[in-house]
């Protein structure tokens, strides 16, 4: 199997390392060939503090993905979060040196490209700068430009910035782990990816990714991203604060919020226990559920309350601005037990959980169906379409190659030179006398060169 033919996702997360390879079928859905899953060592709070560690997390997942695909893996496309994020607003224009060709693609990335430029704060660095709406000679509100005639070229921008050094560590993790970095991208982009529908997006929707170490939040209407941050809180947390609140070891705080956790305590028993082994002989301990819930709810009500903060930065609770699709939580976290409810209650949105395998097309064991699989496959599916777009370009030039008419507009006649024949016109020499019939057929109009073209198909057909 060629490399070109299928893609790999690589999710460094707090908690976990995910390797997903797979690739489009006829159907357009994504067919899984491989998953490689690791416990992430070496990675707080979605940024890499242990190199060595990071590095060899990633190369058990990806080993294990390239087993179960059989396929090598070269290049991934990976995520990234943490509290070193943010993003902003910007607006930014160019000037067309032809107004009379209609814009392409290329005026788009130079628009973008000229937004790449922008003196950010020291230790910065652009990730994404992702077009908003588009402006072509003062009328506004245009979605795709391409194609419309236009001097003066704007838009506006949501650019994503993040710290070098954390982009620098990724980059140095996943190079020296033998693999080649294709894209970076923020992972509550490629949750969305995911998890969310067309017309979600159209009504206005806010995905909430609880990971280990990391809530990611982006904001979409019409459309069109309006909003993303990460909030350095996540899962990882909350099993801090039952460690420390049931005096138990961080194995058995992860066990219990994972079997019996709850984000609602009024939902739980008061007469309901679990039973904890003690360790190296000391007694068992008992640990209401109805405890174990208001320790959850404490701390997954002041995320909550993050994220409510930054609903009203975007302007969630205006009418223009409004979220008619509410929110969807994705993300390990968002498998505990009753958060939609508080979700409801708390942020006074509609939600829903968002499970990833929507778009899988051979997930018969529901592995992939967990939402903690969403912003790997939403990097698998970001990867699937940057292949298909290289695809599409070098596809582009060969079909322009066989058409005579533009290889031959591509060389002035002042300039051919006798060894610059053979590209612009008959493979053989020309004689003199065929030189001198040339120039005069130039001087032809159309329908005198059309009667000499059909005066000469007869003399030869007789």
């Amino acid at each position: 199997m060629e490399n070109q033919e299928y893609s790999v996702g690589l999710d460094i997360g707090t908690t976990k390392i995910v390797a997903i390879v797979g690739r489009r079928n006829a159907h357009g859905k994504i067919e899984v060939l491989g998953v490689g899953k690791a416990k992430s060592l070496g990675v707080h709070k979605g940024i890499v503090n242990n190199i060595s560690q990071t590095i060899n997390s990633i190369k058990a997942a990806v080993s294990e993905a390239q087993s179960s695909a059989g396929v090598p893996i070269r290049k991934v496309t990976v995520g990234i979060a943490g509290k070193h994020i943010r993003s902003l607003q910007h607006s930014d224009y160019i000037m067309r040196e032809h107004p009379d060709k209609f814009i392409t693609d290329d005026d788009i990335e130079a628009l973008k490209d000229q937004v790449k430029k922008l003196v950010m704060l020291p230790g910065e660095e652009i990730i994404h700068v992702l077009p908003q709406e588009y402006k072509v000679d003062s009328e506004g509100e245009i979605q795709e430009p391409v194609g419309m005639h236009g001097k003066r070229l704007e838009a506006n921008f949501h650019v994503v910035v993040g710290q070098m050094g954390s982009i620098r560590n990724i980059a140095r993790c996943v190079r020296e782990a033998g693999l080649e970095m294709e894209a970076l991208t923020l992972e509550p982009l490629a949750s969305s990816e995911a998890v969310l529908t067309k017309e979600e997006k159209e009504a206005g929707v806010a995905i909430v990714d609880i990971g280990g170490g990391t809530t990611d939040i982006a904001i979409f209407k019409d459309n069109i991203i309006r909003h993303t941050c990460v909030i350095p809180y996540g899962g990882g947390i909350i099993t801090e604060d039952i460690k420390e609140g049931c005096s138990i070891i961080e194995k058995h705080a992860e066990q219990l919020k994972v079997k019996f956790g709850s984000a609602v305590p009024e939902l739980e028993k008061d007469s309901t226990y679990v039973t904890i082994p003690g360790l190296h002989g000391r007694p068992d301990k008992e640990i209401s559920l109805k405890t174990l819930a208001q320790i959850i709810n404490a701390r997954v009500e002041e995320i909550l309350e993050m994220v409510n903060t930054e609903l009203k930065a975007y302007g969630a609770f205006e009418q223009k601005k409004k979220l008619i699709a509410g929110i969807v939580l994705t993300g390990g976290g968002s498998n505990l037990k009753h958060l939609r409810q508080l979700a409801n209650y708390t942020t006074g949105f509609d939600s829903r959980i968002g499970f990833a395998n929507e778009y899988i097309a051979n997930d018969k064991n529901q592995y992939l169906k967990g939402p903690e699989f969403a912003t790997s496959i939403g990097l698998l599916m970001e990867s699937l379409k940057i292949r298909d777009k290289k695809l599409n370009i070098v596809e582009e030039p060969v079909q322009e190659k066989t058409q005579p008419e533009a290889v031959t507009a591509q060389a002035p006649a002042e300039e051919a030179q006798p060894v610059q024949q053979p590209n612009i016109g008959p493979v053989h020499e020309q004689k003199p006398e065929e030189q001198q019939e040339n120039k005069k057929a130039a001087r032809l109009t159309f329908g005198q060169s059309l009667m000499e073209k059909v005066k000469k198909f007869f003399e030869e057909v007789e």
